[in-house]
């Protein structure tokens, strides 16, 4: 997952949770700068409607793409799922949209594809993209392949752990390698060593695995690391009863009656690794790429201390950016494509993504931005080999078109806590999730016929 600002940080997974086009976050419009939409002539004349967090487009980057574009206007929303809604549903849309893209959005005709454009740019060219944008493609019956409808801004390899070698030296652990990955099994063992306990009380984690952010997405991964499918081949069912999912679930149920890192049970007051993790009492967190640029201005002892390593594994090298890379794309309805393509050349390829790329709170979705990536410190240096090394393992874990990211999510995390205080067993929670998405993806199948 990418990152937007250091502002955001303790609800990243959440904030990007609720971009999904058939999710349902609330927010307050508001406009920066304003003109009337829509209208006719060329792309020269007409303005653009863009809804956008304002903390990743920023008034800055308007004013920058107005001057680029003289006689373009950005008639900017903040972005509001509640009225992005509305907004679609009236027929309506805004001409640039942040989010993602679910297989559901193209199968109800939300989204307009991008590979005519991309074909015909000059800026965005098609061997630029790098794999995390196959996430955004849909061959008509599975991601990965097929037309683009949607571009990633910037993403990070999520299940990439980080540790504090210093921590791990006082145990008497050897560092982790920063170039091959251990076993999940390995890393809980690692982690039981590097907690320290203290008068009843856990003053040091040895893991941290940002639960407060989900468990879905990891546990979507080791599933994939199993060459393991949920689904069946039309996506009509899932099957959370397999060796696969039982093994992952177990996995977080160890993980959480071990008590080696916060849980649903045991969160971190910020809901983040990253604090307790700078303060030296968390060994080691999974965080991807982005988490380094916490460390910008640290101690130089922390500098000098942290490494990024690659995604523990249950079979298969594979790593994940858990909601794929935040992007955008432009509705089927939008009254200015021409102009909201514009617009996608500036944010994703043009100065706001090489300002996101210089700061290090996430890696670009295209390869010729790698070089403006920060290199000052060591522990950049190092984090930027293994990111480049796990883009080569990345992951696009199967998703059905019908069921929604929040409804998979909602039914895994719900059988979290009777499984951590040992209410259920790993074999019921698996039959219950399998049997409430099942329904879903019922329900999903006839309603869009």
């Amino acid at each position: 997952m990418s990152h937007p600002t250091p502002s955001a940080q303790l609800s990243r997974r959440g904030f990007l949770g609720s971009t999904l086009l058939t999710a349902g976050a609330i927010g307050v419009p508001s406009l920066l700068t304003g003109c009337t939409a829509g209208g006719s002539g060329s792309v020269s004349t007409k303005s653009v409607t863009v809804m956008y967090a304002s903390n990743e487009f920023t008034k800055a980057h308007i004013a920058q793409f107005e001057k680029r574009n003289p006689g373009m206007r950005i008639e900017f929303i903040e972005y509001d799922q509640t009225r992005l809604n509305a907004m679609l549903a009236a027929g309506n849309p805004p001409d640039f949209v942040r989010g993602a893209m679910e297989p559901n959005d193209i199968l109800r005709g939300l989204v307009t594809p991008l590979d005519d454009y991309i074909d015909a740019s000059t800026v965005i060219k098609r061997d630029d993209l790098l794999a995390i944008n196959n996430g955004r493609r849909w061959d008509g019956k599975r991601i990965g392949k097929g037309k683009y409808y949607a571009l990633v801004k910037d993403w990070s390899p999520d299940a990439s752990l980080w540790q504090n070698t210093s921590l791990l030296e006082k145990a008497g652990v050897p560092p982790l390698s920063t170039t091959e990955p251990m076993s999940w099994d390995e890393l809980l063992k690692v982690a039981e060593k590097l907690t320290v306990r203290r008068g009843g009380k856990t003053t040091q984690f040895g893991l941290g695995m940002e639960w407060a952010w989900g468990v879905k997405s990891p546990i979507l991964l080791m599933v994939a690391q199993q060459s393991t499918d949920l689904y069946n081949a039309d996506l009509t069912e899932i099957d959370f009863t397999s060796a696969a999912a039982r093994r992952a679930m177990q996995w977080y149920t160890d993980f959480g009656r071990s008590g080696v890192g916060p849980t649903v049970l045991n969160p971190l007051p910020d809901n983040s690794d990253q604090s307790t993790f700078a303060a030296g009492k968390m060994a080691i967190s999974m965080d991807g790429y982005w988490f380094g640029a916490n460390f910008i201005k640290s101690d130089p002892a922390l500098q000098e201390a942290v490494r990024m390593t690659p995604a523990p594994t249950f079979g298969k090298r594979l790593n994940s950016s858990f909601n794929g890379g935040m992007g955008a794309y432009i509705p089927a309805k939008a009254k200015n494509k021409d102009g909201a393509w514009k617009v996608m050349e500036f944010f994703m390829a043009g100065p706001p993504a090489v300002e996101r790329a210089k700061s290090g709170w996430g890696l670009p979705s295209l390869e010729s931005l790698w070089h403006h990536l920060p290199q000052k410190y060591e522990y950049q240096k190092q984090a930027m080999k293994t990111a480049r090394a796990e883009l080569e393992h990345l992951a696009t874990t199967t998703s059905s078109p019908y069921i929604s990211t929040p409804q998979l999510t909602a039914a895994v995390e719900g059988q979290m806590p009777d499984l951590l205080k040992g209410k259920t067993t790993v074999d019921q929670a698996c039959e219950r999730i399998q049997s409430q998405l099942n329904k879903q993806l019922k329900q999903g199948k006839e309603q869009l016929g």
